[in-house]
């Protein structure tokens, strides 16, 4: 087998760099998904809300396979994919919540501790 020709070469390195700042923007955007989310937990503790909403996964889910289909990519691995960003982002808000109901706690057991 000949080695590919450099301008060849080249060429793949210059994709392969482009799909890393594409996956930078995703990861951002990863970012950005989760932190909205745990704004929505910290909004719906207050509100007395449940943090699981099933019914609310499911039409992401549903909009995101419809939307690949419009865009000619695979329904069904946009479809585990968004699971998998829905169950990272509920994770995420039941952790922070769970962090937050007990910080309440840390701060009067400092509080009462004496001062060394």
């Amino acid at each position: 087998m000949m080695p590919p020709a450099p301008n060849l070469m080249r060429t793949v390195v210059r994709l392969r760099n482009k799909i890393e700042r594409t996956d930078d923007a995703l990861m951002a955007l990863l970012v950005r998904r989760v932190e909205l989310a745990r704004q929505v937990g910290r909004a719906k503790e207050r509100a007395g809300l449940p943090m699981l909403d099933p019914a609310r996964e499911a039409r992401v889910v549903r909009w995101a396979a419809a939307r690949a289909r419009e865009l000619g990519i695979p329904q069904e691995s946009v479809r585990a994919l968004f699971w998998g960003i829905i169950a990272m982002c509920r994770n995420e808000q039941v952790r922070e919540t769970r962090a937050d109901q007990r910080a309440p706690a840390r701060r009067s057991a400092k509080r009462a501790a004496p001062n060394a």
